[in-house]
């Protein structure tokens, strides 16, 4: 089973078996939208079923079907919430989830030159745009890291048949 973390459940809410969870999805109400969760506990991955939830500040309280003790909640504190990736909804084209970035080779095209910069490591949410995380390696220019904003200004093509990055930026940076 391929899946994704797209959240974790981190504290119990109130005294009726509900509990916080942080979503790691754009819009925190996506997950509320899947039939069941795979969470990742101590004795392996479990099925659980949601049968009610309301925002909470930027997070959200659910309540587990069949859990109406805080002690027995508490028990599924602390661990990621996951999901196949086949169950994610598809893209338009030329969008991608972040998920299918990461490791992609990353090549600077500068002053008629093409340089490895590395592979992406993550990427990170900076409010203003998306940023590439990218790690030099034992086949690129240096084993620096660099931050190139994912905007069109720079990031000129993705190709995950080619697991490829091109940038339009000065290796020097």
């Amino acid at each position: 089973m391929d899946t994704l973390v797209v959240g974790r459940i981190t504290a119990v809410f109130g005294v009726r078996g509900w509990v916080k969870v942080h979503s790691y999805t754009e819009q925190v109400e996506t997950l509320c939208s899947y039939e069941s969760w795979l969470v990742e506990t101590s004795e392996g991955i479990k099925e659980i079923t949601i049968d009610d939830w309301r925002r909470h500040g930027d997070a959200l309280v659910v309540h587990i079907k069949g859990i109406d003790d805080r002690d027995i909640a508490q028990g599924w504190c602390g661990n990621d919430i996951l999901l196949e990736k086949s169950k994610l909804p598809a893209l338009k084209t030329d969008d991608y989830y972040w998920y299918q970035l990461e490791g992609l080779v990353v090549v600077a095209h500068h002053e008629g030159q093409q340089t490895r910069l590395g592979k992406v490591k993550l990427l990170l949410e900076t409010g203003a745009n998306d940023v590439l995380v990218v790690k030099g390696d034992s086949e690129s220019i240096d084993r620096e890291e660099r931050l190139i904003p994912y905007i069109d200004q720079f990031v000129v093509n993705v190709s995950l048949a080619e697991q490829r990055i091109d940038v339009q930026w000065d290796p020097a940076f």
